[in-house]
């Protein structure tokens, strides 16, 4: 996770510290996909309040991260009759959330329409 260092440059010698996601050969880390999917995942579940059934899809895009994530909408009794829904998120290549939208809301029970 990420790690606290001192901001380099500090002419007056007091103990300001900036967030670093960490170095690699001296370059800023970048997120791999499996790590990826946890950000996401996580950024939805907070920003929703809903939760969280599981990450469907992460795939890399230009600048970051492009991470599917299935929500429960609504929780009913029986389970099977649950409301979810499905959530996409963008994210930068260090796992800073750019923007997310639900793009499919569906019944538990139900296969995926958009195929047939």
């Amino acid at each position: 996770m990420a790690e606290r260092r001192p901001t380099r440059g500090d002419s007056d010698g007091d103990d300001r510290e900036q967030q670093v996601v960490g170095t690699r050969r001296g370059r800023t880390e970048q997120l791999t996909a499996a790590e990826a999917g946890r950000y996401g995942l996580r950024h939805i579940a907070e920003l929703t309040g809903k939760d969280p059934e599981g990450v469907s899809a992460v795939e890399p895009a230009e600048d970051g991260w492009v991470v599917t994530v299935d929500v429960i909408e609504d929780h009913r009794i029986p389970s099977a009759a649950d409301i979810l829904a499905t959530y996409e998120t963008e994210m930068a290549l260090d796992g800073d959330l750019i923007s997310y939208r639900r793009i499919r809301r569906y019944a538990r029970g139900r296969g995926d329409d958009r195929n047939a």
